[in-house]
């Protein structure tokens, strides 16, 4: 089952570190292939608590859109988990340039635990078994980021994490399933998508499903879940808003065609 895990919904900095919500990442299932996501503080406990039951020593990547700390926190302790404390060699990592190599947030011991650490650059394909994604465009953000496009005969999904929002965006994410980053419910001086950015990505780019998460403070008090109801009422397209925990198949939406 193609499937998607949200281990958490938080973004931005007092989200995190008070735990309005979650911050784990994202627990990705495509072609019988475990994908992390940007895990965050509490990546590992929020796995082995999921009510979906999953084991990271079934995960066979870990993709860091970004190097800050609510998308990376718990790089190592999955790298440590996915490998069975290095017991077992396996895994690749993908990761930035300035996540590895400047002001590094990835131990070195860890990555000889590691098949294959792989850098993620602007307009690459990567692969991890039979799955496919692309890294479209370098985001306007604050470090070295990165957003991602799964499409194959069985997927089109996008992952449109942390930016400033520029034109070019919704030319780079066409999946049927647009995952966005919404950190601020009105826009700002810091390079974060706002509501109305998420409105006129989704309007261009007409998913068949969008998902927002990653919530600061201001979208939560907002109430997300009510936000999105009236972005589907003024876009008629399916718009929801993520909670922690939250597990969705894929199968019926994600489809390519």
């Amino acid at each position: 089952m193609n499937r998607i895990i949200f281990l958490g919904t938080a973004g931005a900095r007092v989200t995190v570190f008070k735990q309005v919500r979650a911050s784990g990442g994202i627990w990705l299932t495509l072609d019988d292939t475990n994908i992390l996501i940007d895990p965050g503080p509490g990546s590992l406990v929020r796995c082995l608590r999921s009510k979906a039951k999953l084991n990271p020593e079934e995960l066979n990547a870990i993709i860091l859109s970004h190097k800050h700390l609510d998308h990376s926190a718990d790089v190592n302790v999955m790298i440590e988990a996915m490998t069975g404390g290095g017991f077992k060699k396996k895994g690749i990592l993908f990761a930035p340039m300035d996540a590895l190599e400047q002001d590094p947030v990835v131990l070195r011991y860890l990555k000889n635990y590691l098949n294959k650490i792989e850098i993620l650059r602007e307009g690459s394909e990567y692969t991890v078994k039979k799955v496919k994604f692309t890294t479209p465009v370098r985001h306007i953000h604050g470090v070295e980021t990165y957003g991602i496009n799964f499409v194959d005969k069985n997927i089109s999904l996008s992952y449109i994490t942390d930016t400033r929002y520029f034109e070019a965006i919704p030319n780079h994410y066409k999946g049927k399933v647009l995952i966005i980053n919404v950190v601020r419910l009105k826009p700002s001086q810091y390079d974060h998508l706002c509501l109305e950015d998420a409105k006129n990505i989704i309007k261009a780019v007409n998913p068949k499903l969008a998902i927002l998460t990653h919530f600061g403070m201001t979208m939560i008090r907002a109430k997300p879940w009510e936000l999105a109801e009236k972005l589907s009422s003024e876009l008629d397209t399916k718009v929801i808003a993520a909670s922690d925990g939250m597990n969705l198949d894929l199968s019926p939406v994600a489809g390519s065609t």
